[in-house]
């Protein structure tokens, strides 16, 4: 049986961290805030599989209190959602995303990010799928205040 799950994540940009965006850092004057390195992309993807599972989203496994995990890579969470798929019997059959930014460019990057994410969900880079949209210039990702990324997993489990 296949079962598809959503994520969505979003974090503010603010200056003095680095970029990282699905597991690549970027070239970039501000960095996403957050507990880990804030990584929209693997986190939107992570509970992608995870809700296809049925399983909490990544703040039960990643609790952000939790001094132990601060300025975690977001690879590391999802090599975690993939032990929790693989202790489920399952397995992510594919994964897509898209990234809604004004800046920086994703193509120049596209492939080294497929492969960080399939890397560590044990995926072929054609079972990810990454795109870039912007907001138009609205909002505070227009205005440059923030990224969002949005994915859907579609996770195969046994009856």
């Amino acid at each position: 049986m296949n079962r598809i799950g959503i994520g969505y994540d979003v974090h503010a940009l603010v200056e003095g961290r680095p970029l990282i965006l699905g597991g690549v850092e970027f070239d970039h004057d501000k960095g996403l805030q957050g507990h880990s390195d804030a990584d929209v992309l693997c986190h939107a993807v992570a509970d992608a599989v995870l809700g296809a599972l049925g399983e909490p989203d990544i703040g039960h496994y990643f609790p952000p209190g939790d001094e132990d995990i601060e300025g975690i890579s977001s690879l590391e969470i999802l090599r975690k959602v993939r032990q929790v798929v693989e202790k489920d019997k399952a397995w992510i059959s594919n994964v897509d995303s898209t990234l809604i930014l004004e800046a920086p460019k994703i193509m120049p990057h596209l492939e080294e990010m497929k492969r960080a994410i399939g890397g560590a969900l044990g995926l072929d880079v054609h079972q990810v799928g990454i795109k870039a949209t912007t907001n138009e210039k609205m909002g505070f990702i227009g205005r440059g205040e923030g990224i969002a990324a949005m994915a859907v997993a579609s996770v195969g489990v046994r009856d």
